[in-house]
């Protein structure tokens, strides 16, 4: 009876609410922290699969025979992959459902990585690196959208950014794994396979796991409520926000009770076209619907914001993937001239001096390594700096997320690419080495600005434009990742300093072009009256 009379003064429980007043009524709690963890580890997930070839290739060029050119294809082909499954996830994400999408292409991206640590020679480790990059694209946007239609306007950014910590921290691990296996020295024959089974190949079965993992926590959890309510599943909503409020409630809590949820508005596409896409069964009315679902995206007041995020997710992509990948490649040429005694010296005379040992270390002939070159275990200084990149990622993921409420998605942008583009053009002038390579690792911290523009993507679609918009952004994203990746591979070896001048005037322009996202200095005020509200 008391219960009773509790509920009974409790407004909004009598009449239809909003979805972002019920979210307020569910709380923030338990249910949000693991669903926090379970998207930072599939975002993890994604960073393993991508960059863990990275320390397998060069232990595996005798095993595999892999020429120089033959590594920069498996470098970037699960980028590939990513690229050419973009678009068809987010539009199956947005018709289907997201724990849809997300969880199947999750299970597929294990299988197949796990596959391709049984291959024996190029074109079959391509095509498994593909079809890896292909299915883990699913979950590598779909779950921004996923995990912001849990929270209301006030939590979205900060549980974006929680994701991102575990992410970040999830990366940290990704030079102590690779240290932790890839340098042990067993090995076994599999008669049947006709291959010896080293530990690289366990190495990339271990970065898989976490795919494996999420796809299994996905099955406890429910579709996205936004999702459901924006496809006229009222009913199944409100089990899902009654279900979060269970497990964010204190025992003294009464019960949450929704008599009915207000429909948000929709723009772009009807409750009939929506069916539509659900239940088309033609490959013609499939890619029929893919064009309604993209089309509004680059039509009207869309258009703006679709290219502005578009060309930000490009340019930071370019630098944080692309640069990455020479990284190790070109502190090891700096420590060699250290080693020579030369104490001053920039990082691309650094380049330039070691160019021709380069090219004879890596020489080929008739298709088979060189005894010589062919390595088991990796550098320690490789797992060292990588460490040190990682771990500044994890920390900078928390304090964004700590702040970004209080102080806004804008500024946080421009400081970011700004400091790092400035340290970009910076590192062509100085002579210090180890100032060099930190300005260097500044460089590379443009990444933290990957989930702020996703966070701002997904308050700029309505639901069921969002999947795709944020797919789509991250497409052009991973274009600039292989891009970046050939372009300096391409200039650093005959114009060094031109790879850097571009990366950093790239980052300011990116600085530049945020004061242009549409409504940013609104959602900056609303934060922060959310935040002195509290």
């Amino acid at each position: 009876m008391d219960t009773t009379t509790t509920v009974s003064k409790d407004a909004p429980s009598k009449r239809p609410v909003k979805l972002e007043e019920a979210f307020l009524m569910t709380k923030f709690g338990l249910y949000n922290v693991c669903l926090i963890a379970i998207s930072g580890t599939i975002l993890a997930a994604v960073l393993l699969e991508t960059l863990g070839l990275s320390y397998v290739l060069p232990v595996a060029e005798c095993d595999l025979l892999l020429t120089t050119r033959e590594k920069g294809v498996l470098s970037a082909i699960s980028f590939a992959g990513i690229i050419c499954s973009s678009h068809l996830w987010g539009f199956l994400a947005d018709t289907r459902g997201r724990r849809a999408i997300i969880m199947p292409t999750l299970f597929l991206a294990f299988a197949s990585s796990a596959l391709s640590s049984l291959t024996t020679n190029f074109w079959l480790i391509t095509v498994m690196r593909f079809l890896t990059g292909f299915f883990i694209s699913g979950p590598s946007a779909t779950i921004y959208a996923y995990l912001g239609e849990f929270h209301g306007k006030r939590n979205c950014s900060r549980a974006i950014m929680g994701a991102s910590f575990v992410f970040g921290v999830g990366s940290i691990l990704l030079p102590l794994i690779a240290w932790s296996i890839i340098n042990q020295e067993w090995e076994f024959t599999i008669p049947v396979l006709n291959i010896i089974y080293r530990p690289w190949r366990l190495f990339l079965v271990v970065c898989a796991l976490p795919s494996f993992i999420s796809a299994l926590a996905l099955l406890w959890l429910p579709e996205s409520p936004k999702y459901l309510l924006s496809h006229g599943r009222e009913a199944e909503t409100i089990t899902v926000l009654q279900s979060m409020y269970r497990w964010n409630r204190s025992s003294r809590d009464p019960a949450l009770v929704l008599t009915g949820l207000l429909q948000e508005t929709e723009a772009q596409q009807t409750k009939v076209r929506r069916e539509e896409a659900a239940n088309s069964k033609s490959v013609v009315g499939l890619l029929k619907q893919m064009w309604h679902q993209t089309a509004p995206l680059f039509m009207g007041s869309y258009l703006k914001r679709t290219i502005i995020i578009c060309v930000l997710q490009f340019g930071i992509y370019l630098t944080s993937s692309g640069m990455y990948m020479f990284f190790p490649d070109i502190l090891n040429r700096i420590a060699e001239q250290q080693a020579k005694g030369v104490e001053r010296i920039t990082v691309c005379n650094a380049v330039y001096a070691t160019r021709f040992d380069i090219e004879e270390l890596v020489n080929l002939t008739n298709g088979t390594v060189r005894p010589d070159v062919c390595h088991q275990k990796l550098d320690i200084s490789a797992y060292e700096h990588s460490f040190v990149l990682e771990a500044s990622y994890a920390l900078g993921f928390a304090v964004i997320g700590l702040i970004i409420n209080a102080v806004g998605r804008l500024p946080i942008l421009v400081f970011i690419f700004t400091l790092c583009g400035t340290c970009g053009v910076l590192i062509v002038f100085i002579d210090l080495p180890l100032l060099a390579i930190w300005f260097y690792l500044i460089l590379l911290t443009c990444g933290f600005c990957i989930s702020v523009v996703n966070a701002c993507a997904v308050d700029l679609y309505p639901t069921n434009l969002r999947a795709m918009a944020v797919c789509i952004s991250l497409m052009f994203g991973r274009l600039g990742s292989i891009v970046g990746s050939n372009l300096v591979g391409f200039l650093l070896d005959t114009n060094c300093e031109l790879t850097f001048w571009i990366s950093g005037l790239l980052l300011v322009g990116c600085g530049v072009l945020s004061f242009f996202i549409p409504h940013i200095y609104k959602r900056q005020a609303s934060e922060r009256i959310s935040v002195s509200s509290r």
